[in-house]
């Protein structure tokens, strides 16, 4: 008799109409289900995406402000390249004839609730020397200029308000000449320039050169350093 009643209720599933109405409603289901799924995970995209912002920063060669950079809690990724030139898709040679009018930059994607753009700025001019005019120690040209290229008209009232301040104060006997400029292009250097100071620790540059940068970093920044 249970069985009889099982196959009953199975024959009743295939009659056509109620077949037809159980389909219907299990597709309803199904869409609304996919639909509110994918608009959460949407929803979750755009939040964790308009958290993160960018800051684009020349200090001299780019190996050394990557790996400052690298270690600041907050900051998502660090890409060298090029910025502020006339000519597109520069190479690492040409940037270096100092030709091209691009600096050396890195691009920095950070978190704003964990290290704000002010405090990026402050570890940007306290890590290199912002009153050099196209040079950081024996490095020479345009292409190691101080500079700093603003995404937003915010960015760039942050940048001004900061330059100023440090003037005021007097924080480097000579005049602060980084540059403060609207971004327009962002292009990724060559592959064997990422990571270079990871990479190359032994190479003497980095030992003479980024070591003491690292140094210096841990001893005035290191609340903002990652573990």
């Amino acid at each position: 008799m249970k069985y009889l009643k099982i196959l009953r209720f199975s024959v009743g599933l295939l009659r056509p109409r109620r077949l037809i109405k159980t389909l219907l409603f299990s597709s309803v289901f199904l869409i609304f289900s996919i639909s509110s799924y994918a608009l959460n995970d949407k929803n979750k995209f755009i939040m964790n995406e308009t958290k993160i912002e960018t800051a684009t920063l020349g200090a001299g060669c780019f190996w050394c402000v990557e790996a400052i950079f690298q270690r600041v809690n907050g900051v998502e990724t660090v890409v060298s390249g090029y910025s502020g030139g006339k000519i597109s898709n520069p190479t690492y040679r040409e940037v270096c004839s100092g030709l091209t009018g691009h600096a050396e930059v890195i691009q920095v994607k950070f978190n704003p609730d964990v290290v704000s753009y002010a405090q990026i700025l402050e570890i940007f001019f306290k890590t290199h020397n912002p009153t050099m005019l196209n040079r950081q120690g024996a490095d020479i040209g345009t292409q190691y200029r101080s500079a700093i290229f603003y995404h937003s008209d915010e960015q760039k009232r942050v940048a001004e308000d900061i330059m100023a301040m440090l003037t005021k104060e007097r924080v480097w006997n000579d005049p602060i000449v980084t540059e403060i400029t609207e971004f327009s292009a962002f292009y990724v250097a060559e592959d064997y320039h990422k990571d270079y100071f990871l990479n190359n620790k032994r190479q003497p540059y980095c030992q003479m050169v980024i070591i003491p940068k690292l140094e210096k970093l841990e001893k005035v920044f290191g609340k903002f350093l990652k573990n």
